[in-house]
């Protein structure tokens, strides 16, 4: 059979979590997508390495007002790690928001949508549901402690009576326990993978794999998965395994490739004496081999350009491209891409000190090992105060923006520095930005330019405005860090705010997204 070959990892961006399944010949993926709107991504892929995106599960959560950013936020925290299952004609979607402390329940007959919401009583952090074969259901979850319980045949939460027990326990010298559950039956047998990071001081994260009889059984295993892909001691784990229509079976685990967010690995396997066998000799390779059965049938690409032509459905509603999606909940009053014809149009609202609090902010991920985007922004209905531009966008963000201020443009290279540098610093979304140089602006009128490289680990964003014909450079090359106050890798963001006095509004047009060395 002729097969594909592809580069780990499979998707170099930032889609954490990944869980899949396959339906006939057509793999299905759910990812999370924390903080943004439309949030839950699902993707489809024929091969397993080619994929795209065809649904978010929802337009909005909870319409809270952290939510909608109008007390607080919910950078880090939003929908976690999503289970993907598929039973008796039903797409079923679950996993908890962490600002809310709710578990979720979506379904659907179509992955394409439209998804339905209902709830599971409790809280099941990083679950993994499972249709067994004798028409219970049960949800794998936790953190450390993995316990394994039946729900009630709706859903609606756990069965009176039903199994309720621990399935494993990873307390000691750890800086990660089990957690990231993953469930399957295969052969009479139950496969639970979790994720695990032993505090030995050099160690990495790794995957971990047990396997029981039955549910009610001893679950036995240990670790089927140590490397890091050569790739700066990040450990590869965290995910599930699937099976392709000619018997083939591979794990689908991710890989935390520092700024650039956790990005999906294919790993081949194998079953010895019924257990999982991971890799290569041990080690994930560089290079994935799939079965070529759909190699005509091509993919969206995850991330695109966009000339802001869009016009309003039957309904009066307008829905932008899928790699697009809100900063949290937006505020549709104060956006639209039919006022102007091709041009993304966003107003203020309230007051703003840095672009991490700004409503309606507009992103997509950034690819690696290098992207860019540009985009032209048109400033002349700014008010004094206004700031209005294009951002390398996470905690430690950088910006490139057309400010007003005196009734005089300039153009300012600004950041917020990450000070320790460290994945576990703290938030400080209320911090103004650092500025590194601002020009006079030539007109109301730029185009602006930033560009990321995360290849082997750089992490740092340039920017760039247009002269004439040349791309003139500006500010400093920002280094960029992963770090839990966001949660989420870097992404390209449209953004306006008003430090001033609201009533103000800019243009974004001609948005150019260009991957590779070229741009």
């Amino acid at each position: 059979m002729d097969m594909i070959r592809k580069n780990n990892p499979v998707i170099y961006s930032d889609f954490p979590d990944p869980d899949l399944i396959r339906v006939g010949d057509t793999y299905y993926m759910a990812s999370t997508t924390m903080h943004f709107m439309p949030g839950c991504d699902i993707l489809r892929s024929r091969d397993l390495v080619n994929w795209e995106l065809i649904a978010h599960a929802y337009d909005e959560l909870e319409n809270t007002p952290a939510q909608r950013m109008q007390q607080g936020n919910i950078y880090g925290r939003g929908m976690w790690a999503p289970s993907l299952r598929y039973h008796n004609g039903t797409f079923f979607l679950c996993f908890v928001a962490n600002d809310t402390g709710k578990t979720y329940l979506y379904t659907a007959e179509n992955p394409e949508g439209p998804w339905k919401k209902q709830y599971i009583r409790g809280f099941y952090h990083d679950s993994s549901l499972l249709f067994d074969d004798n028409g219970r259901v049960y949800i794998l979850y936790g953190n450390t402690e993995i316990r394994l319980t039946e729900l009630s045949a709706d859903l609606s939460g756990p069965k009176p009576g039903g199994l309720n027990r621990i399935v494993a326990v990873d307390r000691d010298n750890v800086c990660l326990g089990f957690e990231g559950s993953h469930l399957y039956k295969r052969d009479g047998k139950y496969y639970a993978f979790f994720c695990h990071w032993p505090n030995d001081g050099t160690h990495r994260k790794n995957q971990v794999c047990f396997v029981a009889d039955s549910l009610e059984g001893e679950f036995r295993g240990g670790c089927v998965l140590d490397d890091d892909l050569s790739y700066h001691n990040l450990g590869v784990a965290q995910g599930g395994m699937v099976d392709t229509p000619d018997g083939r079976w591979y794990a689908f685990l991710f890989q935390d490739r520092g700024a650039l967010g956790r990005a999906p690995v294919l790993v081949p396997m194998h079953f010895e004496n019924n257990f999982p066998v991971l890799g290569e000799n041990g080690r994930v390779p560089a290079v994935v081999s799939v079965p070529a059965v759909h190699a005509d049938i091509s993919c969206a690409p995850l991330y695109g350009s966009d000339d802001f032509d869009y016009h309003p459905d039957a309904d009066g509603r307008v829905k932008l491209k899928l790699f697009w999606q809100f900063n949290h909940i937006p505020d549709n009053r104060l956006w639209s891409v039919t006022e102007r014809p091709h041009a993304l149009r966003l107003h203020t609202g309230s007051l703003c000190v840095n672009p991490a609090q700004a409503r309606n902010t507009l992103t997509q991920r950034t690819m690696g090992p290098e992207s860019s985007a540009s985009v032209t922004v048109d400033g002349s209905r700014m008010k004094d105060g206004d700031v209005a531009g294009i951002s390398a966008f996470q905690g430690c963000y950088g910006c490139l923006a057309l400010i007003r201020e005196n009734g005089r443009f300039y153009l300012s290279m600004t950041a917020h520095p990450a000070r320790d540098g460290g994945i576990g610093a703290q938030k400080d979304d209320a911090a103004p930005p650092v500025e590194y140089e601002r020009i006079p602006a030539a007109s109301p009128q730029v185009t602006l330019k930033v560009k990321t490289v995360f290849e082997d680990h750089r992490d740092e964003a340039a920017f760039f405005y247009r002269d004439g014909n040349e791309w003139k450079p500006i500010g400093i090359v920002h280094r960029l860090y992963f770090k839990l106050d966001h949660f989420c890798g870097c992404r390209f963001a449209l953004f306006l705010y008003a430090t001033h006095t609201i009533g103000g509004s800019a243009d974004f047009m001609n948005f150019q997204y260009l991957y590779g060395k070229n741009g």
